[in-house]
């Protein structure tokens, strides 16, 4: 069995018992570096990164094959991938670039599986009269048609 296959299986093990976690990317290099990013629905802390190493570490054997091995944990200002990272950030305010290349600003009100709700608001001419309105503006979108989605930081 290839290095990738076995850290694959090794990861849906560890992942199988810690249900808070989920796997954002597993990268094995031709050089057997191998580069483990994971989440978590409430973060994911220095020992859950320590847990996880040690569940590929110590189930791998060095006499077979040399390998490096690295977990981080995925940062907050790096853009969201999967649905589960819309769902933690309920409630937070959400920069997107969509398909079309329009950018939305909104804070998430819900997510699923295909889709992430949003809302704003914004100045909008009145449909009667003159001047505008601020108005709450509410859109669901697909991950199909999001480019790219960060969290905004508010300190």
């Amino acid at each position: 069995m290839a290095l990738e296959e076995k850290v694959n299986l090794l990861l849906e093990e560890f992942l199988n018992t810690r249900t808070d976690l989920f796997l954002i990317s597993c990268k094995v290099s031709q050089t057997n570096k191998i580069e483990i990013i994971i989440d978590g629905d409430d973060g994911v802390s220095i020992q859950d990164c320590l847990d996880c190493s040690r569940a590929v570490e110590n189930n791998l054997d060095r006499e077979e094959e040399d390998f490096e091995l690295s977990v981080y944990s995925y940062g907050i200002s790096n853009p969201l991938l999967n649905s589960r990272q819309y769902l933690k950030n309920r409630g937070r305010e959400l920069n997107i670039i969509t398909a079309e290349n329009r950018e939305i600003n909104g804070t998430i009100v819900g997510a699923d599986e295909e889709k992430v709700v949003l809302t704003w608001k914004e100045r909008r001419p009145k449909e009667k009269g003159k001047g505008k309105e601020t108005v709450e503006v509410k859109e669901e979108l697909l991950y199909s048609n999001i480019k790219r989605a960060t969290i905004n930081i508010k300190f």
